[in-house]
């Protein structure tokens, strides 16, 4: 029953990334209704920005201020739902008697959570046999809502749900879907772990070309089928690239238009995370409902870009919806790709750094030959040349992404000049 610190107004940054840390091992809680009664602000507000957050998106939360009388009225006249949160003050054996009467108004099936103010081991002893699922002390943060919750709803015989890695460019061409696909096959190959890709620019997508693939179905068959979709239906769209590795196919023809309702590959993707414990999106480099979706539900972003001032544009953009779309997220990863073309002017690293506020975790060079034979042959760089230092920063990027090493490189400040010319360009 130890809770993390909680900051009403958050301003405590400490705080914060506590909740930040705490929230990244959550896994999302199932699609559930919810109905919390809190009689103080500083309970009700971590359980509203627990329901705004992305792993509690399928549920239906609503808080009402007002304890347990107040949960005990509404009930007289209004089903339960599948979790109540009840806040109250009340010393223990009055807590007791008021959930006693709360119990006549509740359905059997109700789970039932209290945020009390007594640290008190009777008062545990007696919620919890007497069928409260959690008894939590005050404070309480955002990340013990949602801890609780998921533990709660989560069946610990399960078999866990993969990781979703998005990988966006900033722009078009600075080879995004390359960097994902070559990520995506490190991670099967040196992990010895089942990975999915999946090509989202179902028009233009290369998957099917780097991975030297011409599969008869693919995910336009899924996303224009949802009803159908399940393990069994997905697994026969799966391509087979490598001995660990299996491709969600774009058509990449024009024979129609590819617009999506923004949950359109919701149901895809849930179900390809009880396939496999990676799986890599290709988003494609567009601002549409379910691009957006995709980008905030995914357990980890990465951007590429390349050192030049749109890209940096662009990047900073997208850093700063995402980290409003995912507060309780860490920052979205940065890969600096085609770094050193030839007599093209450049930012440097440290320089396109500095006003994302994230050091990019890896810089990969300019080099035509190598990602040029390997994409016209449809292998991926680890297969042409296995000790190339870029194909050794790929198979860093694989790591860091899968937990196994962390970013050591820092960047310097010093580029007001060129925020300047960012904001001069917004005017």
């Amino acid at each position: 029953m130890t809770n993390l610190a909680y900051d009403p107004g958050h301003g405590d940054d400490l705080a914060s990334q506590q909740d930040v840390v705490a929230m990244h091992a959550l896994r999302p809680v199932p699609r559930i209704s919810i109905q919390a009664f809190c009689e103080t602000e500083s309970i009700a507000s971590p359980i509203e920005r627990a329901g705004e957050d992305r792993r509690m998106a399928k549920t239906h939360l609503k808080v009402h201020m007002g304890g347990i009388g107040t949960a005990i009225d509404y009930y007289k006249s209004a089903p339960t739902p599948n979790l109540i949160l009840l806040e109250s003050r009340s010393e223990p054996k009055h807590l007791m008697d008021q959930l006693r009467q709360l119990a006549e108004h509740c359905d059997p099936g109700t789970k039932v959570v209290v945020v009390g103010h007594y640290n008190d081991v009777w008062l545990y002893r007696e919620l919890i046999r007497s069928g409260i699922s959690e008894y939590v002390v005050a404070p309480v943060s955002m990340a013990d809502i949602v801890s609780v919750v998921a533990a709660i709803f989560t069946d610990p015989e399960a078999e866990p749900i993969g990781r979703s890695i998005a990988f966006v460019g900033a722009k078009g061409g600075v080879g995004s879907s390359t960097i994902a696909h070559n990520v995506a096959w490190a991670m099967s190959t040196l992990f010895s772990s089942e990975v999915v890709v999946a090509d989202l620019d179902l028009a233009f997508g290369t998957a099917n070309i780097n991975f030297d693939q011409d599969p008869a179905q693919g995910i336009a068959e899924a996303v224009f089928a949802p009803e159908r979709i399940d393990e069994v239906y997905l697994d026969r769209l799966l391509a087979q690239c490598a001995e660990r590795l299996s491709l969600l196919a774009a058509p990449s023809t024009l024979d129609r238009v590819y617009d999506f309702d923004p949950d359109a590959f919701t149901q895809i993707i849930d179900v390809a995370q009880r396939t496999a414990p990676l799986l890599v999106l290709d988003v494609p480099h567009l601002w549409s409902g379910w691009a957006k979706s995709i980008l905030t539900q995914a357990d980890d972003v990465v951007i590429t870009a390349t050192p030049e001032l749109a890209n940096l544009r662009n990047t900073k953009n997208l850093v700063d919806m995402l980290k409003k779309l995912r507060p309780n997220d860490p920052a979205p990863r940065l890969i600096i790709n085609q770094a050193g073309v030839p007599k093209r002017p450049e930012i440097s690293a440290a320089d396109f750094a500095e006003p994302l506020g994230i050091a990019p975790m890896a810089v990969i060079p300019f080099d035509a030959q190598l990602f040029g034979n390997a994409a016209n042959n449809g292998r991926m760089l680890g297969e042409m040349e296995k000790q190339n230092p870029i194909v050794l920063k790929i198979n860093e990027i694989a790591h860091m992404l899968t937990g196994r090493s962390e970013v050591k490189a820092r960047t310097k400040p010093g580029l007001s000049s060129l925020l300047g010319k960012l904001k001069r360009g917004k005017k």
